[in-house]
C-alpha cells in the first residue's frame, strides 16, 4: 500500500512538472486582439497552412485555425505545403523581416508537430 501510494504521488509531480514547460496553448484571435499581452511569450497553436514562401528550412507560412490567420518563421523545421494540419510552438515577436518582406505579430517558431 505504501508503495502504490509513493508511486501515486510521484506521478502527479511528475505531471506537474511536464505541465509547467509547455507553452500556452491559444487561438490566433486571441493574439490578434491583444498582440501586446503575447508579445516574447511562448505559445501554441494548431491550424492549416494556407499560404507559404521559403527556401531550403527557412521560411514563413501562414496558418489558418479558424479564428485568424498567423504567420509562422521557421528556420529549423523547414516550410510545410499549404492544406498541411500542424501544431506549432514559440514565441511571438512584434516584427520580423524574411526576404525583404515584413511581418507584425509573427510567430517564430521553436517546435512543431504534425
Amino acid at each position: 500500500m505504501k508503495t502504490q501510494k509513493k508511486l501515486s504521488c510521484a506521478l502527479v509531480l511528475l505531471s506537474g512538472l511536464l505541465l509547467t514547460g509547455c507553452p500556452e496553448q491559444v487561438t490566433i484571435a486571441k493574439i490578434n486582439q491583444d498582440p501586446g499581452r503575447y508579445a516574447n511569450r511562448e505559445v501554441a497553436v494548431h491550424g492549416k497552412v494556407v499560404d507559404s514562401f521559403g527556401l531550403f528550412q527557412t521560411g514563413v507560412y501562414q496558418l489558418d485555425d479558424g479564428t485568424g490567420r498567423l504567420w509562422v518563421y521557421s528556420d529549423r523545421y523547414g516550410v510545410p505545403g499549404a492544406g498541411a494540419d500542424v501544431r506549432v510552438a514559440g514565441t511571438i515577436v512584434p516584427t520580423l523581416t524574411v526576404s525583404g518582406r515584413s511581418f507584425t505579430n509573427i510567430l517564430r517558431e521553436s517546435e512543431r508537430r504534425r
